[in-house]
């Protein structure tokens, strides 16, 4: 199977596995993260599975707020979109590709596996940051078997802080220790707190942004992750439109971190 394949299935088979995650937000008791009494309410952004196709990114460029491009490795427009991204001023992160609990799902090249070891886990991760020039942080890319191994993520985190990175978990599973881990490693870390886009309609997914602006005026920062679509695209524009007068505004994700 090519990449794009492999790609596209996944993003099919990931999709129908999220949507039936209806209340998953919900069955997370969010850690209450603490920001300075100065600072407004702050949301940050993540487009996932960019590197497949440079129309897909480039429809996110003209959004003019503080975007985070989530970056597969080893794909072939991989790394032009990292320093195209990083050229418009927005935010490159590693969109480290990880084992799923369903064995059908191909998460791509440069996956880490619960049966790597130790060693396998620090070449792979050095190997796909080198080939992700300005990439400042991390999160998952599926994941959901391997967040949920203590002992993976502890050596995952452990290169990962070793790095200089940052670590967003992306929480596709609710049983991921990722953040917590990071958390007791003394790492600069952040969770996601709402899919944009289970639901691929622009309603449904303005929707979503509005229950992330609430979620940011209770919690101080809140963290949504959407995909290159052309609906997702659309949605926060009109967000954008919506929250021109509003008190919380839009930052890079590397701006919402517990350090």
């Amino acid at each position: 199977m090519d990449r794009r394949s492999f790609l596209i299935k996944g993003a099919l088979l990931l999709g129908g596995y999220l949507s039936g995650l209806s209340g998953f937000t919900k069955a997370f008791a969010f850690e209450k993260q603490t920001i300075p009494c100065s600072l407004k309410p702050s949301i940050a952004l993540i487009i996932d599975d960019i590197g497949l196709s440079t129309s897909q990114a480039s429809q996110f460029f003209t959004l003019k707020i503080p975007l985070t491009f989530a970056v597969l490795p080893r794909l072939r427009y991989s790394k032009i979109l990292a320093k195209e991204i990083n050229d418009c001023g927005q935010e490159v992160m590693l969109h480290q590709p990880m084992e799923p609990d369903d064995p059908r799902l191909d998460p791509g090249p440069g996956a880490l596996y619960t049966g790597d070891d130790p060693d396998k886990i620090n070449k792979i991760i050095e190997e796909n940051i080198s080939g992700l020039p300005f990439a400042t942080g991390i999160n998952n890319h599926m994941g959901s078997r391997f967040t949920g191994s203590r002992e993976k993520m502890t050596e995952t985190l452990r290169v990962i802080k070793d790095s200089g990175m940052f670590f967003v978990d992306s929480r596709t599973s609710q049983h991921s220790k990722a953040y917590r881990i990071a958390r007791t490693l003394n790492m600069s870390a952040a969770y996601r707190h709402i899919f944009l886009d289970n639901i691929l309609s622009e309603p449904a997914i303005l929707l979503q942004l509005r229950k992330l602006k609430q979620c940011a005026l209770h919690y101080g920062t809140a963290v949504g992750i959407g995909h290159p679509f052309p609906d997702t695209a659309s949605a926060i524009k009109l967000f954008i439109e919506e929250m021109k007068y509003s008190r919380v505004s839009f930052v890079h994700v590397s701006k919402v971190l517990n350090n």
